[in-house]
């Protein structure tokens, strides 16, 4: 290939990750506009549940604050909503440059990725981080009135909910390592226990001190842990077959 091939083959690259990111950018804006100018309000009362329920009451401590709140929890959504598009933008970039067997992995990998990630938000969401909540607001009891901070506990929300979806995500990220080398079935079956201990110990820290708060912690962590060693063992058994063959 010659330099003005190159450079005829880059600008092409270029001007079709800039078609893929203003696709990607437009789709976003339209969904945010929409979510902001007509279902803000119910967007807001959802994120503000677990503190409403819990009769904590959420105050803005700034002139702009609660209106920072609305627009970035609409612009997470829009976010949300917008993925199908994004993804298929980044499908749209990344394809034309793999070979079949790579584009069958990569839309594997990736679709188990997306589900376990979401998977883990829900269930953050829905089971571990109201126990976090009851947590905070009866350390609170006879201490200081719950008054929170509405941009910050929006903050928290992410930063609680967002490392839990990731973290859902340990099988695959197990699987490519041992795809490359770096870890085998057999080292991390000896370290189970200790991986165990530790997960019982965050369980024992983030959760309330009763047996089902920390079970309901332990568990999903535990099976992804348990998961990803069974992950690390198919992989050796494939390698095995293909160097057989």
């Amino acid at each position: 290939m010659t330099q003005t091939q190159e450079k005829q083959t880059l600008i092409t690259h270029i001007k079709a990750l800039r078609t893929a990111l203003i696709i990607a950018a437009a789709a976003t804006l339209v969904a945010f506009v929409v979510l902001f100018y007509i279902f803000r309000e119910p967007l807001v009362d959802f994120v503000l549940a677990p503190v409403r329920q819990r009769g904590v009451e959420v105050i803005a401590t700034a002139v702009a604050e609660a209106l920072m709140m609305q627009f970035k929890t609409c612009l997470v959504a829009a976010l949300v909503l917008a993925m199908p598009v994004i993804i298929w933008q980044v499908w749209s970039f990344v394809a034309p440059a793999m070979y079949p067997n790579e584009k069958r992995v990569f839309v594997g990998l990736f679709a188990v990725t997306l589900l376990l990630f979401t998977a883990g938000v829900v269930f953050c969401y829905l089971f571990v981080f109201p126990l976090t909540i009851d947590l905070f607001w009866e350390a609170s009891e006879g201490v200081a009135t719950a008054m929170w901070s509405v941009e910050a506990y929006f903050g928290f929300v992410l930063s609680f909910v967002l490392p839990f979806g990731l973290m859902f995500d340990l099988p695959v990220v197990i699987y490519m390592l041992a795809r490359h080398g770096k870890v085998t079935y057999k080292g991390m079956a000896k370290n189970r226990k200790y991986v165990v201990l530790g997960i019982s110990v965050v369980a024992g820290i983030l959760t309330p001190p009763d047996v089902v708060s920390q079970l309901m912690l332990m568990m999903p962590m535990v099976l992804l842990y348990e998961i990803s060693v069974q992950s690390t063992r198919f992989v050796k058994k494939k390698e095995a077959v293909s160097i057989a063959a």
